[in-house]
């Protein structure tokens, strides 16, 4: 073993390099990940004063296929999380009470089970700029597997049986190679629409009259004319999956007045 001193050797002014070092590292990682959600903000829209020592300087991030950039962190807040854009009240006045919402249509009001982010309004990229979800109607490599169902002409039904509409189209990850949502011709609502339905609250039933139906337990069959539409007709931005996912999540407490009962 290497002495400098008779006191101190190479080991362990190693160990002692390797301890600073890795106090440094920890700091760094900590300082890294309050770029964003930080400072924290209560249910009143105030926040924490930001920490000189614990804040990171703001970076800024460029975002793939030309789509702008980010500036992290950064003073701007979401809107629609602000208590006074929020449709619905608090069941109790202390901090941290629940929310519930208090119109006719509770599914629309990103409250609970039905609440979303806002992400960016542009659609999910592959690597080469084209968008990854796509209606089969688009991509003419992409075809339904030999011996399995497509869903194309089938009927959709709520949970109340009510028949909804019919499987227009199929929505295809292109990445993942999975089916992410059904494109329905609505039959219900003032006009026909054409809405998505994620896959991932679809059940495949077969009832009386033997022809297969698509369940969506999630809603009811009316409450499909008012499911979150998109823009375009061929494209899906981050920002339409979070709402229509939350209409659909929202369905499952609010869809029927019962739902919000206690089972006992």
């Amino acid at each position: 073993m290497v002495e400098i001193t008779g006191y101190i050797d190479v080991a362990q002014v190693t160990l002692y390099v390797f301890w600073v070092f890795f106090a440094g590292l920890i700091f760094y990682l900590q300082r890294e990940s309050r770029r964003e959600g930080f400072p924290l903000e209560d249910d009143a829209g105030n926040k924490d004063g930001a920490s000189w020592l614990f804040t990171p300087a703001p970076k800024t991030f460029h975002l793939a296929h030309g789509h702008g950039v980010v500036h992290a962190p950064s003073d701007k807040g979401d809107a629609n999380a602000d208590p006074a854009n929020l449709k619905g009240a608090q069941v109790s006045q202390f901090s941290g009470a629940p929310w519930q919402p208090d119109n006719e249509m509770p599914m629309l009001d990103g409250i609970g089970p039905g609440s979303w982010t806002a992400r960016a309004d542009v659609p999910d990229m592959l690597h080469n700029g084209e968008p990854k979800i796509v209606p089969m109607r688009e991509d003419a490599t992409i075809t339904i597997a030999d011996g399995d169902m497509d869903p194309r002409g089938l009927r959709v039904v709520g949970c109340d049986s009510i028949v909804a509409g019919r499987v227009s189209d199929v929505w295809v990850d292109r990445m993942e190679h999975m089916i992410r949502f059904l494109e329905i011709e609505t039959e219900v609502g003032d006009a026909p629409r054409r809405v998505l339905v994620p896959m991932n609250f679809v059940v495949v039933k077969t009832p009386r009259d033997r022809e297969k139906v698509f369940y969506v337990h999630a809603i009811t069959g009316e409450q499909f004319a008012m499911v979150p539409g998109t823009q375009k007709a061929s494209e899906v931005t981050l920002l339409e999956e979070e709402k229509i996912m939350a209409y659909f999540g929202a369905g499952l407490l609010y869809a029927t007045p019962q739902r919000q009962e206690a089972y006992l």
